[in-house]
């Protein structure tokens, strides 16, 4: 079984490829995102929003 649905993994895709553009921009303080890791955690976050199969985030301790 996929870990992520079809629509999230087009989200994934279009928002590493604004990353590699340079492009791609944080939340509030609109900073230029650097991180692959952050990327990813930023087109997970867009996805969940946007109604798709995402897995629950997990709670911090």
């Amino acid at each position: 079984m996929a870990k992520y649905g079809p629509k999230a993994q087009k989200k994934v895709a279009k928002v590493m490829h604004e990353w590699k553009e340079g492009k791609l921009h944080s939340g509030r303080s609109g900073k230029k995102v650097k991180s692959q890791k952050q990327a990813v955690a930023i087109a997970i976050s867009e996805a969940r929003k946007a109604g798709a199969k995402v897995p629950k985030q997990k709670k911090a301790t």
